[in-house]
């Protein structure tokens, strides 16, 4: 395998792409790891979800929060099965026993986490060991999979250890200390049982100072010199020289100083303030606000964009400083500060959201739940040294004589591109710099790792074996089709004899195949260590042929059987656990189609890129035999007497009833499908006026679309017609008899929102 890769960056993505490990990416500030998680997106073929320690940093990563995502109670997790009571009655602990028994996942996130083969966790230095290992059961659990951790999905691991550190309270740490040695997150269990990449990015894309590059460098290893301190006290300035100063910042420790010096300074302004509202939509809670809700703003007041510029326009980015030249109806122009370019505020967006699975296509999606617009300013004279993480600053004023937490000092100094923007307000002493030591020690020991380009042979040389016993395995299918038909036992006990055999003989059917997978996957494993290449991949391309085509078979089989189960009520636990399984069958095509790719491009080191065809088979296919199976049930003879569908009733057990209103479902199904009101009507037996009464009722309620069964230009006519008649339809009828029929009239009265019910 050749593994000759020279660039972090690209190297990391490779890391990502073909091997299996955790991986702790992380580098100086300006190094480039928020680029490359931008970037990722279209660098990896996993399954990915985005999470973050706090609400504003998933906002950064346009993640999602840990706690949101895995269901997490707040408090301190323990790595043990014992209950929470073993350990005292101090409030607020949770064990593997109190997750399981009161805090178990709802079935969107199981879906979700079960869909996932890459876990990203932004700004990891806030994250405490205890949670990771809360994470870790999670996954472990979800995937049923407690031999390898995190359940085999990767953790990919983003952040630098000398910025914002975890926050364990003492009460909480008498407890913790008895399980960990200290709160960083390498202290994880879960990563004592797997180890990790160590990965820093060593090209610093924001300073190109090598005197200040080195003196930053001593800062971060704890090993500041008397040189070093007294050329960064060449820089200070006192309040005299530094009330003279415009267009600076200053970067302080504590958020009582920085907002004292923005409201000290906007008060000075002689004009009026002027207020503006955040718009916020639907769910987005205060702990997400990025910016205060009313924005308190003068013409003079210098300011800071928070945000880069979503247009793609570049017109500013996170840490641009302006001064607000003037507010009006027009709206608030400001002057950039770097180039003097007038240019006039418009409001951003931004996004909370949550990954689902997509119940048509059961693809992973990101929905959004929630947004908050505002102007992406906020007042900028001051700045704590915890919010000015990530920006980057041409000139600031660096107040931390009262730095109280470890690194404090390098994050400030960290933000300037360079010695020559660089203003003390107070002089730095020796005191206050400091750095964590088990921080340090932990960086000091990441030096006796092998080589990245040795690990990563090593590791995708494990991925590989991984790639080919996982893949070509039915056990993960098998596991769920059993823990499914144990859960619902009492849901089985159908009147008709398929539906009650359609599921074990689905398990009899996988069982069967189990000794051909474990024979194929022998050989696969041989012809590596062998390898033999040639004949390997072209043994894949022949199984994957033969493997695809059998499940494609089975998962036929169940979607004619979940087709059958949704035309009753009172199954919707049954179908969840159906789901569950047909997840299982799309996600094993996806890895089997996969394979020969992954395989082929690990092997002669080639990119692998996102593979976003396959996954498109993959949901294409699904749509497909979705289709033919609802089109079958609607069609069986079987369903066309109203009858229970069960042997016995029970209160926990589906009736097997028809849904209410289930003649409007058919034909949103059918419309779905493609078919045209004439269609739909010959083969239900129904007049196409009774069709274009279901249609419009799908139309009000954004279920249907009207371009589906008419074009722009009737509309336009339609609706002209019902504008002049005020949306009298009745009255159009009458006096204009031969034009629209009632139907046609609805349907478009519909999409205009003038239809009454």
């Amino acid at each position: 395998m050749e593994t000759q890769i020279t660039d972090r960056l690209e190297l990391a993505a490779h890391f990502v792409n073909s091997t299996n490990n955790p991986i702790f990416l992380t580098g100086k500030a300006g190094t480039g790891k928020t680029t490359f998680l931008r970037n990722l997106a279209s660098l990896t073929h996993k399954q990915f979800v985005i999470v973050a320690p706090t609400g504003i940093a998933a906002l950064h990563a346009k993640g999602v929060t840990i706690h949101s995502q895995f269901l997490l109670p707040l408090g301190s997790f323990l790595p043990t099965r014992e209950p929470e009571g073993n350990f005292g009655n101090q409030g607020n602990i949770f064990t593997q026993f109190s997750l399981t028994r009161r805090h178990p996942l709802n079935g969107s996130r199981k879906q979700v986490l079960a869909s996932i083969e890459l876990l990203i966790i932004d700004e990891v230095s806030m994250l405490r060991a205890d949670i990771l290992d809360a994470i870790d059961f999670r996954l472990k659990s979800v995937k049923g999979n407690f031999k390898e951790p995190f359940g085999g999905v990767q953790v990919l691991m983003i952040g630098d250890l000398f910025q914002l550190p975890p926050i364990v309270r003492e009460n909480e740490w008498e407890i913790l200390s008895k399980f960990y040695n200290s709160m960083h997150f390498f202290e994880a269990h879960a990563l004592r049982e797997s180890g990790m990449v160590y990965l820093e990015l060593d090209k610093i894309f924001r300073q190109k100072d090598e005197k200040f590059i080195n003196i930053l460098n001593h800062l971060r290893d704890n090993c500041a010199s008397e040189e070093d301190i007294r050329l960064l006290n060449k820089h200070f300035k006192t309040e005299e020289e530094i009330k003279n100063l415009e267009d600076t910042i200053i970067i302080t420790t504590h958020n009582y100083k920085a907002d004292a010096q923005n409201q000290k300074e906007l008060q000075a302004l002689k004009g009026p303030s002027h207020f503006f509202q955040a718009i916020i939509e639907k769910d987005f809670p205060e702990h997400l606000y990025p910016l205060p809700k009313i924005l308190e703003l003068k013409e003079g007041a210098q300011v800071m964009f928070i945000k880069n510029d979503s247009s793609g326009n570049g017109e500013y980015y996170n840490g641009k400083m302006a001064k607000i030249k003037a507010i009006t109806e027009e709206g608030i122009q400001v002057i950039m500060a770097e180039n003097k370019v007038c240019y006039t505020l418009k409001r951003e967006i931004w996004e909370n959201k949550r990954y689902v699975v997509n119940e048509s296509t059961k693809e992973l999606e990101e929905e959004i739940i929630g947004s908050f617009e505002q102007y992406p300013i906020r007042l900028a004279w001051a700045v704590t040294v915890h919010k000015s993480q990530g920006l980057t600053f041409d000139k600031a004023i660096i107040d931390v004589g009262q730095a109280f937490a470890p690194g404090q000092v390098y994050v400030a100094l960290s933000r300037l591109r360079g010695l020559e923007g660089l203003i003390l307000r107070t002089r730095i002493q020796h005191n206050v710099i400091y750095n964590d030591h088990e921080v340090v020690n932990f960086t000091q020991k990441t030096a006796y790792q092998e080589p990245l380009e040795t690990l990563l042979e090593k590791h995708q040389r494990h991925y590989l074996e991984k790639l080919l016993v996982s893949t070509f395995s039915l056990e993960e299918i098998l596991k769920t089709v059993k823990i499914f038909l144990n859960d619902n036992k009492s849901s089985l006990e159908f009147e008709d004899l398929e539906m009650q055999q359609a599921l074990p003989i689905l398990l009899e059917n996988l069982g069967s195949e189990t000794e051909n997978t474990i024979k194929f996957q022998r050989q696969l494993v041989q012809l590596l260590f062998a390898m033999d290449e040639t004949k390997l991949l072209d043994r894949l391309e022949k199984g994957a042929s033969y493997y695809v085509a059998y499940l494609e078979r089975q998962l036929s089989h169940l979607l004619d059987h979940l087709a059958e189960v949704e035309r009753f009520s009172k199954t919707k636990k049954y179908l969840e656990g159906l789901a569950q399984v047909e997840l299982e069958f799309l996600r094993k095509l996806t890895q089997i189609k996969k394979v020969k790719i992954l395989v082929s491009c690990i092997l002669v080191g080639r990119e692998i890129g996102k593979l976003d065809q396959i996954q498109t088979e993959t949901t294409e296919l699904r749509l497909k035999l979705a289709k033919e199976a609802k089109e079958k049930a609607l069609n069986n003879p079987k369903f066309s007497k109203n009858r229970t569908g069960k042997k016995k009733r029970s209160e926990d057990s589906p009736s097997l009833k028809r849904v209410k209103g289930e003649t409007y479902e058919i034909t949103f199904e059918m419309s779905g499908f493609g078919a045209s009101i004439e269609e739909i009507a010959i083969q239900r037996g129904l007049s196409e006026s009774t069709i274009k009464g279901h249609l419009a009722k799908g139309i009000q309620e954004g279920r249907i679309s009207l371009f589906t069964h008419m074009d722009e230009a009737t509309y336009q006519k339609v609706a002209e017609l019902i504008k002049k008649y005020d949306a009298d339809l009745g009255l159009i009828r009458q006096e204009k008899p031969n034009t629209y029929d009632f139907g046609t009239l609805k349907m478009v009265a519909a999409h205009m929102g003038l239809l009454k019910s």
